[in-house]
């Protein structure tokens, strides 16, 4: 089963982190990524750039509108995302709480959706 495991960053909690503390943090992620993609677990990782780059759109009586960063203001943003391959939520949520992210933010590990089973229900 596939799942997605979100990142969500804090940046009041990233910010108070003594100095040198990301970049520890975030090489032993890569060193764990490394290890989860040599197992077959890790599909795929992103991180993103800032909410503050971002584009936010809606479509609505047939117009879209345009609006600069993110829809919703928050405390905490989606910074980064990875795929994984696990038995069951158990040990997707096992495997997302080996990352250290959780201490400035929030990770969501959600199931993926088998695409192929809703394109066959709807006869696409």
């Amino acid at each position: 089963m596939k799942f997605l495991v979100m990142i969500y960053n804090d940046d009041t909690l990233l910010e108070a982190l003594p100095p040198g503390e990301f970049d520890t943090m975030m090489h032993g992620c890569f060193v764990h990524a490394d290890e989860l993609r040599a197992e077959g677990c890790l599909l795929d990782s992103m991180q993103l750039e800032s909410p503050a780059q971002a584009k936010s759109l809606r479509m609505r009586d047939n117009k879209m509108s345009v609006m600069d960063g993110p829809f919703a203001e928050a405390k905490e943003y989606l910074g980064g995302f990875n795929l994984i391959e696990a038995a069951d939520m158990d040990e997707a949520v096992r495997i997302a709480a080996e990352f250290p992210w959780a201490r400035t933010g929030r990770i969501e590990v959600r199931a993926v959706r088998d695409i192929d089973a809703v394109r066959r229900s709807v006869g696409a």
